[in-house]
């Protein structure tokens, strides 16, 4: 529609603006221009899931039982254990969604408008369809709509379209439905900023019906999902859970045939239904990747939820946005076509660091001509690497600044202020001999009005052959993703400029230079994609630039694979995308909901998808991916709240050293998990097998629990310390359905069980022929007890022999073993917890062998591991 056409059917004269009736019967029909804040869930609520888990589940009801039967003491330690778990927990996860709220806090409060035929300063909440609203530079777009009036106009669409560029707008442009939303250039959208000009529009949506009312929508109802590791360990904690019922059930009868008390046969029921479920396990967990969210922020990461920090561990698709994580977001001139030369132009962004240098390796021309053009014809300004202006005009700066030399400063008289009509920017200045003509602007534009070029020896006659060698480097340029700015200039006399209107002064300009300008990528992006490729984790950049920009870029990043354009994108359904993804490398000029579309079609191909940006544009996809990862320093507020880490440095490589931190720390959770396990099962075979033997009990429930708490504590959480293998990082991501515990993992932990069942039961038996039974149940206790000690090792390295070296990097881990057996000792040779513990009778000749017994876990672990060695090393040299 025309936009005559469009304020008929609003029903408003765009010079008087809606009247008061129209005001109030158009709020009553689309209500106020806000965005819905998100629904936050109270601290309780948030604190009750910490509950759900099923090991904890198990947990309490032990921890009831024992209170009912008066065992306050065990009832006390599991509510401690239990109670410590929820509260980490609770102060992790207590992280209001904000998302839709920071989305409203960035509307402009106050706009201008015209009603009633008279200008008025408003709410922007109070903004209807209809209304005409007034905007200047540096003015926030508070609404959707059509523009009716653009002086000179361009608007930073960045945080919604990913164009570098600010984009230009027109009036009367007639364009198709289907138009994306980077090209609709008679449209200003709702959040988006002036940069330049001034401009009028036609309010045409508010609030949830704006293109970012429709982003709001989108997070609203995107869902989070668990972890792989949160799954599989809850799915794990409901094993364990099914495992005690049986095994209590069955001890429980077996007790009740041999006729003991039912006390005693509770008092058995529990111990077993403690020993079989591992209660360090949900908070060695938590502290661990506590532990790694710590170390993580310290190299620029803040990770906002916990359990996201082993999801990176198994990322295999990382998608990028282009504008500011990719690239820096700093227009940069690169390529120089100047005197039928090209040159080459080093440096990246807003420093004036690098250089010019011709492709020709020959020595470089005069290039003084170029200074006055580049700096007079702009009005953009420097600071550092901040700009007060347009990013090409401040490029063009910085270019300048590589020249050396001094150009004479001459006073601006008149100018022709850049407009999507004309396409170019034209400055008169005053000079000696007359009035000096700068313009800058699209090539195709400005070359037709030229007549001359400029060489060494001053302007001559532009040829036709020139004339098709500028326009050959101009589409050189775009096939490389350059954006071509071309420079001209033009002599005229005094008195002309005051007899002739400004335009009528745009004919027989010098041609002077073309420039080609990109958005460079980031020099740390590209090793980064380097390491994630030789990880096995694909790279896909996503961006709404055009096509040759985003595979500009790609090439310049390494990048190898398709492109694929958001027009296209939309043709293919979620399943039709999902087959074709893994050969695109890029997609472009795509929306919001088309990167959505892109994650979904990533995990419909079982992919762990970590999604990075920076702007507005970006959140949707954020929270949709496995793993949003937000820019800290130029990202958005939405941004930063859709994600679940943050980086803030806004490094792309940073990710990289998230990911090893990921892969790092799942690794050692797997080591506790072996640990822990294997120490669960020993407990679960030594308590259920004594009675079938004709053995009395070998623990009671306190040092079951002593057990947990002495071994479950300071070890296994300086497990989480444990460095991380060298070569991390060359291996390819594990898969999301991957198994905690693998059937080779899971026969080693039963054979590491059996081996301490074996083992305390042994000592036990062979004690209770040589003496008394409180001697023989603290040695069997002890013994019990330094195995954890030993299988530490075998818990470390699955494949690998302990004595590796990393075997003494880890002091924490050994600090704690040193403090585990002097609690022992304490526990069996200090009468106060003598009678706690009910340890008798144990003397310090014991000690050697329950060593000896003990450490038999460790040097029959090392002898497996030696023999698969020396076996593949036979097969490979066999094969080779």
């Amino acid at each position: 529609m025309s936009h005559r056409e469009l304020a008929q059917g609003f029903g408003v004269d765009a010079q008087l603006g809606l009247d008061d009736m129209a005001i109030h019967s158009l709020r009553a029909a689309y209500g106020e221009n806000g965005l819905p804040e998100t629904q936050q869930r109270h601290a309780v609520l948030v604190f009750i899931s910490q509950f759900r888990s099923a090991l904890i589940l198990v947990l309490i009801g032990a921890a009831i039982l024992s209170a009912l039967i008066g065992n306050q003491k065990d009832a006390l330690i599991i509510f401690t254990v239990v109670l410590i778990n929820a509260l980490v927990s609770f102060y992790q996860e207590y992280r209001a969604e904000q998302s839709l709220s920071a989305l409203k806090a960035m509307l402009p409060s106050q706009t201008q408008v015209r009603r009633n035929g008279q200008k008025q300063q408003i709410d922007a909440s109070e903004l209807v369809p209809g209304d005409i609203v007034l905007l200047e530079a540096g003015d926030r777009v508070p609404a959707d709509g059509r523009v009716l009036v653009a002086v000179g106009v361009e608007i930073d669409e960045s945080t919604l379209t990913g164009e570098s560029l600010p984009a230009s707008k027109q009036v009367d442009a007639a364009l198709p439905i289907e138009t994306p939303l980077a090209e609709r250039h008679t449209m200003a959208f709702m959040n988006t900023l002036l940069t330049r000009g001034r401009a009028e529009i036609l309010v045409t949506a508010t609030g949830l019906h704006t293109e970012m009312g429709k982003i709001s929508a989108v997070l609203a109802a995107s869902a989070e999902s668990a972890t792989p590791l949160q799954i599989q360990l809850d799915l794990l904690g409901k094993k364990l859970g099914l495992i005690a019922i049986s095994l209590v059930s069955i001890l429980a009868l077996l007790e009740w045939l041999r006729g003991l008390a039912l006390a005693q046969i509770i008092i058995s029921a529990i111990a077993l239904g403690v020993a079989a479920i591992p209660e360090g396990l949900p908070v060695v967990v938590t502290v661990t990747l506590a532990l790694g969210m710590h170390k993580m922020a310290k190299q620029h990461a803040i990770v906002k939820r916990l359990a996201s920090v082993e999801t990176l561990g198994c990322t295999t698709v990382i998608c990028s946005d282009k504008t500011g994580t990719l690239t820096l977001n700093q227009m940069t001139a690169r390529s120089l076509y100047y005197q039928q030369r090209l040159f080459q132009i080093s440096g990246e962004g807003y420093r004036s660091s690098g250089e010019i240098s011709a492709s020709d390796c020959d020595t470089l021309p005069d290039l003084m001509p170029l200074l006055a053009p580049l700096r007079a014809c702009n009005d953009s300004h420097i600071t550092g690497e901040q700009i007060i202006g347009d990013p090409m005009e401040a490029a063009l700066l910085v270019l300048a600044a590589k020249i050396p030399g001094q150009s004479p400063a001459l006073a601006r008289c008149a100018e022709i202020p850049f407009d999507s009509a004309h396409k170019y920017m034209a400055t008169f200045h005053h000079a000696e001999t007359g009035v000096q003509i700068y313009l800058k602007g699209a090539p195709d534009v400005l070359l037709a009005h030229c007549t001359h070029t400029l060489n060494a020896a001053g302007e001559i006659a532009l040829s036709d052959g020139e004339r098709q060698n500028i326009i050959a480097q101009y589409h050189a340029m775009a096939q490389q993703g350059l954006r071509g700015l071309m420079l001209a200039q033009r002599h005229i006399p005094t008195q002309a400029l005051a007899s002739t209107p400004l335009k009528q002064h745009i004919h027989d300009l010098c041609f002077v230079a073309l420039i080609g300008l990109q958005d460079p990528p980031r020099s740390e992006a590209r090793d980064a994609i380097a390491l994630c490729q030789r990880a096995g984790i694909a790279v896909k950049m996503i961006t709404g630039d055009h096509q040759a920009t985003g595979q500009a870029i790609a090439h310049e990043l390494n990048l190898v694979g398709n492109c694929m354009t958001g027009a296209e994108l939309e043709k293919l359904s979620t399943s039709e995308l999902a087959e074709r993804i893994d050969d695109i490398a890029v997609f472009a000029r795509v929306s919001p909901a088309h990167k959505v579309k892109i994650v979904n079609a990533l995990q419909a191909q079982g992919h762990v998808v970590a999604m990075t940006g920076d702007g507005v544009n970006d959140a949707p996809a954020l929270k949709t991916a496995d793993i949003g990862v937000a820019m800290g320093k130029n990202g958005s507020a939405v941004a930063k709240e859709a994600a679940t880490m943050v980086l803030t440095d806004d490094n792309f490589a940073t990710i990289v050293s998230a990911v090893h931190q990921g892969r790092a720390l799942y690794e050692n959770i797997l080591k506790f998990v072996r640990f822990q396990l294997s120490t669960t099962i020993g407990a679960i075979l030594t308590v259920f097998i004594a009675p079938w033997l004709g053995l009395p009990a070998p623990f009671t429930p306190i040092q079951i629990l002593w057990i947990a708490i002495i071994m479950d504590g300071p070890p296994a959480i300086s497990l989480a310390l444990d460095p991380a293998r060298d070569d991390i990082m060359e291996q390819a991501p594990r898969s999301q359905s991957e198994a905690v515990l693998t059937a080779p993992r899971l026969s080693r932990i039963l054979a590491y069980g059996a081996t301490m069942m074996v083992g305390t039961l042994g000592v036990l038996a062979w004690e209770l022929q040589q003496g008394s039974p409180e001697r023989a149940a603290t040695m069997a206790f002890t013994t019990f007890v330094l195995f954890q000690f030993f299988n530490v090792f075998n818990a470390r390295n699955e494949r690998h022999s302990a004595f590796n070296g990393h075997f003494f990097t880890n002091r924490m881990l050994w600090m704690s073993l040193l403090a585990v057996l002097s609690l022992q000792i304490i526990a069996v040779h200090w009468p106060t917890a003598q009678s706690l513990f009910h340890t008798h009778g144990m003397a310090w000749s014991d000690w050697p062998t329950c060593i000896a017994v003990a450490s038999s876990i460790w040097l029959l672990e090392e002898g497996r591991k030696w023999l698969f060695r020396l076996f593949y090393k036979k097969r490979y040299r066999a094969v080779g």
